[in-house]
């Protein structure tokens, strides 16, 4: 027991409270999914979604669920989680990009506090926004709107749903500061965990009975995709790229600096799961608002044809998601390991790269990582498309599929590894031994 990794986690106070910090927030999380918003008809809301689940029919409602752990179906105060969080982050990220002058500001003193402020202003418009589809989403349920006031109610709801999304973005902000593991990817995580037993309840009435649904076969089949993905999963994270770099010795004063051999490690994937969870918010706000509005019986007919183009199962919506998901590895990539700035670095230390001249280093850097970047963004769309592959060939459930494999499976695995590595860092910082005796975490970066 003396070396049981478990048992020292909660024997440093240290990790201790930041594990039960991480444990409280994500309880009030969990707690804000289920509370609905007012003027909504509880009742109402789960006998609609359950007739739509019985027809297949509630792609759309699954979806979002996905993301906030049921809060979407509740109609609840956190129902739009943290999606209008990461959507502003993209676009204040392409705009730094785009606009020298906000790149500066940027890179200023107290810069990031700047471009923190307006990230959470802008997410307070985007939040304005989606509120609204809600609420006109709300109205196309027959009998959930219980608010005689359609002007009040549509205030209230907006109010509520900005404020709940707001806290619960600050909630994500608490757990990275004081408890465990990236906050905002924590709480995704949580919200995928939460629909597991429901998941699991829904794929054993589907099998079991006199006449099942779903053929075991195909489960087994399903079952074993599942375990191969995630241990393919686990071994592209531990594979990187060695570039080595040997420094030139320097003598300052009457010391000998330099002179030592090294090397810069390159991911397979340099940025993880970040281009799946970028390129799925991205689609959740045209998506939502489209959805939204094409259920209104008032809705025009093209914005009708173009919820059902957009619908999640689709193969438009899957070739958007495939698109965004290259176009935000390279874009990640450049933001996170800029060639650049890695070649000036190198030749300021003295460094070279073997067999490569000093003026072709960024050159040589660019190459590698666009050679690694092409290959890892399509694992990732190859995986991210794969609940849609297994509920078009196997008949399985939108809802039991997402969780099978996809964005699910890459940010469950991304996201465990990620908080593993910073369990072990501080188990190894008090003089114990980490969480694997063999080989070594290493995070997502997430």
């Amino acid at each position: 027991m003396a070396n049981n990794p478990i048992v020292n986690m909660f024997r440093i106070k240290e990790l201790r409270s930041r594990l039960f910090f991480t444990f409280v927030i994500l309880a009030v999380f969990r707690l804000g999914c289920v509370l609905t918003i007012p003027g909504v008809d509880a009742g109402v809301l789960v006998d609609y979604f359950r007739d739509l689940a019985s027809k297949n029919r509630n792609a759309f409602a699954s979806y979002m669920d996905f993301f906030a752990g049921g809060a979407f179906s509740n109609f609840s105060v956190f129902m739009l989680g943290v999606m209008p969080y990461i959507s502003t982050q993209i676009i204040l990220q392409l705009a730094l990009i785009i606009f020298p002058s906000l790149k500066r500001i940027a890179q200023e003193d107290g810069g990031q506090r700047k471009v923190a402020a307006w990230t959470r202003i802008g997410t307070v418009f985007v939040c304005l926004i989606q509120s609204f589809a809600v609420t006109v989403y709300a109205y196309s349920i027959p009998g959930a709107v219980v608010l005689e006031n359609g002007i009040a109610f549509r205030l209230l709801a907006m109010l509520t749903v900005t404020t709940g999304a707001m806290i619960t973005v600050w909630l994500g902000d608490q757990i990275t500061a004081h408890g465990i593991g990236n906050g905002i990817s924590i709480l995704i995580f949580a919200g995928i965990v939460a629909r597991l037993p429901h998941a699991v309840v829904e794929l054993y009435e589907k099998v079991s009975g006199p006449s099942p649904e779903i053929n075991p076969v195909f489960l087994i089949v399903v079952l074993i995709m599942f375990v191969a993905v995630i241990a393919f999963v686990v071994y592209e994270q531990q594979g990187v790229r060695k570039i080595p770099v040997n420094y030139a010795k320097r003598v300052v004063g009457r010391k000998m600096y330099g002179g030592q051999n090294t090397y810069i490690p390159f991911k397979i994937n340099p940025s993880g799961v970040i281009p799946v969870i970028f390129a799925s918010s991205f689609l959740t706000f045209p998506l939502q608002i489209v959805s939204s509005l094409g259920n209104s019986q008032n809705s025009a007919r093209w914005i009708a044809r173009l919820s059902a183009i957009l619908t999640p199962t689709g193969w438009w919506y899957n070739i958007l998601l495939v698109l965004l998901i290259i176009f935000f590895a390279y874009f990640y990539t450049q933001v996170t390991l800029n060639p650049t700035e890695i070649a000036k670095n190198i030749r300021e230390n003295g460094g070279t790269i073997p067999g490569i001249r000093t003026d072709k280093t960024e050159e040589y850097m660019q190459k590698v990582l666009n050679r690694l970047v092409l290959p890892g963004s399509l694992y990732l769309a190859a995986i991210a498309v794969l609940p849609t592959i297994i509920q078009n060939l196997f008949g399985f459930p939108q809802s039991i599929s997402m969780l099978m494999g996809g964005t699910s499976l890459l940010i469950l695995v991304g996201v465990d590894l990620d908080t593993m590595s910073q369990i072990e860092a501080l188990l190894k910082m008090h003089h114990s031994e980490g969480l694997v005796k063999r080989g070594k975490l290493r995070s997502r970066n997430l």
